[in-house]
């Protein structure tokens, strides 16, 4: 497949800094199937990128698995902020889930946070918490309980430190599940972590593992409860995540697809937006329509996409 004059490179704001970053960036081509969404992040070699280009080829050219179900619940997502935001953020959302950011700021202000996060939702709403590797073990297990007291019980703790050793460290010092997102989409064996006794969870990522038929196979072959995560894409890029969890046989936890409000714009007028938390398994995959309100003249991107092809290919 060659790059045509349907070609988009986009570049949307971030509503708050998330991931470290300002602007979401990336690219969509269109192919026999529909549109697929090129996005891994700018510090991503082009070996770590290629997975996320074989993803997008496969929403262009194939399509996806049958659904078994025509809706998928969601978590909202809190960001880095204060208590007052957060607050509002989850009172918006319309969802009983609530993923938070943590391990950013200080413990006392990450349980502020987190207390705001709990009286927004209520006592039958679920808070999880996602530290994305930045602790140690001893530093994820003072964390992870003081937390846990502060929001009135988690849910799970996200990837608390980076090894699976640590990990496996971690869920034997405390009694808040475990849940694996990094040792899965980083690992050179995703499998790993279900007979390393490191997770009680498994997130999995469309992009980072390939497209939707990989990732359902990890998810399968993984033998544990899964969360299907975005990897922070415009609603064209969403939509594979969608068609992942609404292909599972089983779907226990509400998942982290209602990223798209994080962002300040879209591609489409089809935006993947929950309802009363819930997001709708589209009968068609999103068209990009709105896509020249925030397209973007980098060249870098189709470069970049040239480069990774290459390298799938050979």
């Amino acid at each position: 497949m060659r790059l045509n004059r349907r070609v988009h490179v986009y570049s949307i704001p971030m509503r708050a800094r998330f991931r470290g970053i300002t602007r979401r960036t990336g690219l969509l081509f269109e192919g026999p199937a529909g549109w697929g969404e090129f996005c891994p992040f700018e510090e991503y070699d082009d070996d770590e990128a290629m997975s996320w280009l074989a993803c997008a080829l496969e929403a262009a050219n194939d399509g996806w698995p049958a659904p078994v179900r025509s809706r998928i619940p969601v978590n909202c997502t809190v960001p880095v902020v204060g208590p007052e935001k957060a607050h509002e953020i989850v009172a918006r959302s319309g969802c009983s889930t609530a993923k938070v950011k943590v391990a950013e700021s200080t413990l006392a202000e990450d349980c502020a946070r987190l207390e705001a996060v709990r009286d927004a939702l209520g006592p039958q709403g679920f808070v999880r918490v996602d530290a994305n590797m930045m602790w140690d073990v001893d530093t994820a297990v003072t964390a992870i309980k003081a937390m846990d007291r502060a929001a009135g019980g988690l849910q799970y703790v996200e990837q608390p430190c980076h090894t699976l050793d640590e990990l496996a460290e971690v869920r034997r010092r405390v009694t808040v599940p475990i849940a694996a997102d990094e040792s899965i989409r980083k690992a050179e064996d995703p499998l790993k972590v279900a007979v390393s006794g490191a997770a009680d969870i498994a997130v999995i990522k469309v992009a980072p593992l390939g497209g939707v038929r990989k990732a359902l196979e990890v998810a399968q072959a993984c033998g544990l409860p899964c969360v299907v995560s975005s990897a922070l894409e415009t609603s064209v890029g969403m939509a594979a995540g969608v068609a992942l969890a609404a292909a599972l046989p089983e779907l226990d936890y509400a998942c982290g697809l209602a990223t798209l409000q994080l962002l300040d714009g879209d591609v489409t007028s089809d935006s993947l937006v929950p309802v009363d938390g819930y997001l709708p398994v589209l009968a068609e995959p999103p068209v990009p329509d709105l896509v020249a309100q925030v397209e973007s003249a980098d060249p870098a991107w189709i470069a970049r996409y040239e480069r990774v092809l290459a390298k799938l290919r050979a």
